[in-house]
């Protein structure tokens, strides 16, 4: 008999196919045949439509059990770094942390990745949220398009805060980094210390204590690795300094071996 898991997964792609056949076939054509990669499939390619409670209800349920078998990572599981108190250095899924927030490099869209299982952060934080993290996105990008026309898009730097949903964290911090097309140059330096700075802002704002920054535009943004962790470290610090009593905890979150090693060497310089 099939396990509680499994029962929750068979209802969710059931309802799925049923609201749009074409794309459940088309991506079981596709070689997407695994239950559960068909169903973060289908919920990639999904636009912001209103959907069922019940739909809700079961999603949360799943994701939830998932995000328990992954295991939330506390703050209290990560180790200040040495001589930095207030800054941490984590390597792993950001989706497992449980801190107040957590970034999310974005597009300008601010709907999420559409690309079904691609591995880039803005998928995996959408997908293990749930659907409703879209539909808040898409809700509130329709009230900036009424008050800056049809063709607004979220510009860089500027943070766009959702809730966590299904996340052990709080809620997310979605930002746009800068795009560095051919040659890096200042002002794109400028807008990545911008991201860093104004996502602590908005924290500071909305009362939130503790922040997990992925690596912003370093992925397919294409902004120099090296470069854009001094950048981060030396924006955090800086802000920090002004501002030391409205936030308790900043972790840097690295996913490869290198940029553990190029945020590492960055932390024990500033120290």
């Amino acid at each position: 008999m099939p396990d509680i898991q499994e029962q929750r997964l068979d209802y969710l792609l059931r309802a799925l196919r049923t609201e749009n056949e074409d794309a459940y076939l088309a991506l079981t054509a596709a070689g997407f045949r695994n239950k559960h990669q068909l169903l973060r499939a289908l919920s990639n390619i999904r636009p912001p439509l209103p959907i069922s409670d019940e739909f809700l209800h079961i999603q949360d349920l799943y994701l939830s059990q998932l995000s328990s078998d992954k295991g939330a990572v506390a703050l209290s599981d990560i180790m200040p770094y040495p001589a930095l108190p207030k800054l941490s250095l984590w390597q792993g899924d950001i989706t497992r942390l449980s801190a107040d927030a957590i970034v999310n490099a974005a597009n300008s869209q601010m709907l999420g990745c559409f690309v079904p299982l691609h591995t880039c952060i803005d998928n995996c934080i959408h997908s293990f949220a749930g659907i409703q993290m879209r539909a808040e996105c898409h809700r509130q990008m329709e009230l900036l398009r009424q008050q800056h026309g049809t063709d607004y898009e979220q510009p860089t730097a500027v943070p766009l805060l959702t809730a966590g949903y299904n996340l052990p964290a709080r809620h997310v911090i979605h930002i746009v980094g800068p795009i560095v097309s051919d040659l890096l140059k200042s002002e794109h330096e400028r807008d990545l210390a911008s991201c860093y700075q104004r996502s602590l802002d908005l924290c500071s704002k909305q009362g939130l204590r503790s922040i997990a920054f992925c690596c912003i535009s370093t992925g397919i943004f294409r902004f120099p690795p090296d470069r854009a962790a001094a950048i981060a470290v030396k924006s955090v610090r800086e802000w920090l300094s002004d501002h030391a009593d409205r936030i308790d905890r900043v972790i840097f979150n690295v996913f490869s071996d290198r940029d553990w090693q190029t945020y590492r060497q960055q932390l024990e310089h500033s120290s």
